[in-house]
């Protein structure tokens, strides 16, 4: 009986444990917050985060080495801040631990235009927060008749989407909790040169995901249930053997 019992939880253990296990191999990310073209004497932070506690952040620009940071959280940020044209290029990170490259991030551009077309307005159907599996439609608004949109989502190294006046709306079919997060557009228009709108102001789209939480709450409810049965059926077992021997 209690061999039975010492199963049941273990599984619920490890259940737990699973839905919470993460990749041990070190694996570095990079993204700009806020996304987007900055204005001259705008700002932006290059983030670089990873799954180590020790060692420090190196940033490079086109491949030259520029400073660095120890983490912080597993995180390190690198403020541009009263931008200029100088600013635009390539950025990327590197995980160094001593003398050792553990990890290096892909590439994330740095640009600064001027802003010259009306801020867009984001918005999402059905809502800000819906369950996973439904179907999310953006829609990138701006008044102007032949701009074209960029969706941003904060924490992703590239844009999502281009918006067109042929396609006013980027569609999420089937969305899970990764499709979760900080949202933003910017449009622009293509003459003989590129010209840029402001950054939208962002908004949050929650994902709930019911499906794993629930296995494991079922399961732990089980197991709980099955434990209690049993210590109950242990406790009438040992009620009905005290008026006589067994």
């Amino acid at each position: 009986m209690m061999l039975l019992v010492t199963h049941v939880l273990a599984f619920s253990a490890w259940l737990v444990a699973h839905s919470k296990a993460t990749p041990s191999a070190p694996t570095i990310s990079i993204f700009l917050k806020p996304p987007g073209v900055i204005p001259p004497g705008g700002s932006t932070t290059i983030c670089c985060s990873c799954q180590g506690d020790n060692g420090k952040f190196v940033l490079y620009k086109k491949g030259h080495q520029l400073r660095s940071l120890e983490l912080r959280g597993s995180r390190a940020e690198f403020s541009i801040s009263n931008a200029t044209h100088e600013d635009t290029g390539p950025y990327s990170c590197h995980y160094v631990d001593g003398d050792t490259v553990l990890a290096r991030s892909e590439t994330v551009d740095v640009m600064v235009q001027e802003f010259r077309l009306p801020k867009p307005v984001l918005s999402v159907l059905p809502g800000h927060e819906v369950v996973a599996g439904s179907y999310v439609t953006f829609r990138c608004t701006i008044a102007h008749s032949s701009a074209g949109c960029f969706l941003y989502l904060e924490g992703q190294v590239k844009t999502l989407s281009l918006l067109s006046k042929e396609q006013d709306d980027f569609n999420l079919s089937h969305v899970h909790k990764g499709n979760g997060g900080r949202y933003s557009c910017q449009c622009f228009t293509k003459g003989a040169s590129f010209e840029w709108s402001a950054v939208s102001k962002t908004l949050d789209l929650v994902v709930r995901d019911y499906t794993w939480s629930n296995v494991v709450r079922l399961a732990l409810g089980a197991g709980v249930l099955v434990l209690l049965g049993l210590i109950m059926a242990e406790a009438v077992h040992s009620h009905q053997c005290r008026p006589r021997p067994c």
